[in-house]
């Protein structure tokens, strides 16, 4: 049996936008991320509203910023 870790993400609504900024400075913004299906971890899994799966090896991360979507 998991523990449901339950992302603080969640407080921001159902979709959000997330802007993650990597190691060296790259930045990726990931639109329309479904709140609920966020897997915290090595790779941080989550999906979007579009159906695409995504995984982020949270090693590499410096931030990430969390924009509520209209919903």
């Amino acid at each position: 049996m998991t523990t449901d870790l339950k992302s603080s993400t969640e407080r921001k609504g159902k979709t959000v936008t997330q802007i993650v900024t990597f190691i060296g400075g790259t930045k990726k913004t990931i639109r329309g991320v479904i709140t609920n299906s966020i897997e915290q971890g090595q790779f941080t899994k989550y999906e979007t509203q579009d159906g695409r799966m995504v995984l982020v090896n949270d090693q590499n991360v410096l931030t990430v910023e969390i924009f509520a979507e209209n919903e």
